[in-house]
């Protein structure tokens, strides 16, 4: 690699770790205020959006070579990314059985989605 490249990579990873603090200093001056943790991760969410579908689409190989060598690295370096949502049954586990018994309402149809496999958080 060329000290440019090698430059270049450096600065990204200096980038890189200087976005992962500032979240984390987010998410801890967050805590505890769940309105303002899914903010934090709807906005994680639409950068990553952003940056698939624009930059990352655009920089796509356009030859078979760099194409193998683009898949080679995306299995060396731990796969796709790729930001999971909460499924609604993790989500549920955490509240209250009281609250779900108070409101027999409430506990039917909290039923009908956790049975839906297809809605997931």
């Amino acid at each position: 690699m060329s000290n440019d490249k090698s430059f270049e990579s450096g600065k990204l990873s200096c980038n890189v770790q200087a976005i992962a603090t500032v979240v984390h200093e987010a998410a801890q001056s967050c805590q505890g205020d769940t309105v303002a943790l899914l903010a934090l991760l709807r906005q994680l969410e639409q950068l990553h959006r952003e940056i698939r579908d624009g930059a990352f689409q655009k920089s796509l190989p356009d030859n078979r070579r760099q194409l193998y060598s683009l898949l080679k690295d995306i299995e060396s370096e731990g796969g796709w990314p790729y930001i999971e949502r909460m499924k609604l049954q993790a989500f549920l586990a955490n509240f209250p059985q009281e609250a779900t018994e108070e409101n027999s309402d409430l506990k039917n149809s909290d039923d009908v989605l956790i049975s839906d496999r297809s809605f997931e958080w």
